[in-house]
């Protein structure tokens, strides 16, 4: 049997599939680092128990004002085996911007570009700032808690002067502990994730 020859175009468009990382469960994540190489955030040390990613953008107001927040999540928890990523989700926002915008307010966490949102799609993410918890384990890692960091936004524009739930707080010591998180979600305030489609 002879195998029909295929154009040029589509072997290309192959390659680069092979190229892209696969992410869990073979689908692939088409997420970038700041300085544009493809990476699969899910590929971690066997030391890690928990991956977080937090959907952010440069231009969200909210998902500025938890910055602080988020940096004290990671320096605390990255200690106990739990890697961070901030997930910068605006196809049209530049590495550079994003460089400079992590050094204004003070960010060690690792930044990652998610311009075709294979990230925001796979994890279901809505809002910036909104977190993403994987645990690791001997499988595929597994979504345990997606939401809110804390329930500091009541809505947009109405914030309470301190949070009464530290939600993902709650969620990574559950993790780290061997419990379910409950509740698995809670609604995220802050900016829209456009929708790419």
């Amino acid at each position: 049997m002879i195998m029909p020859r295929l154009p040029a175009a589509a072997l290309f468009v192959a390659f680069l599939r092979l190229l892209a990382p696969t992410g869990i469960d073979g689908q692939s994540l088409d997420v970038l680092s700041l300085d544009g190489r493809h990476i699969d955030p899910f590929h971690v040390a066997p030391s890690t128990r928990a991956t977080v990613f937090v959907f952010t953008r440069t231009d969200c107001p909210i998902s500025n004002r938890f910055a602080p927040t988020i940096e004290q999540l990671r320096r605390e928890f990255e200690r106990r085996g739990v890697r961070f990523w901030l997930v910068f989700v605006d196809p049209a926002e530049p590495a550079d911007a994003i460089r400079a915008h992590l050094s204004e307010y003070g960010q060690q966490t690792l930044g990652l570009r998610d311009p075709r949102h294979t990230l925001v799609d796979f994890s279901g993410a809505t809002i910036t700032p909104e977190a993403a918890v994987y645990v690791s384990g001997d499988g595929p890692a597994r979504l345990a808690y997606r939401g809110r960091i804390d329930d500091r936004y009541v809505d947009f524009g109405r914030a309470r002067s301190q949070p009464l739930r530290h939600d993902l707080r709650e969620a990574l010591e559950a993790v780290l502990a061997g419990r379910a998180v409950v509740p698995q979600t809670t609604a995220a305030v802050g900016c829209i994730i456009a929708d790419l489609r």
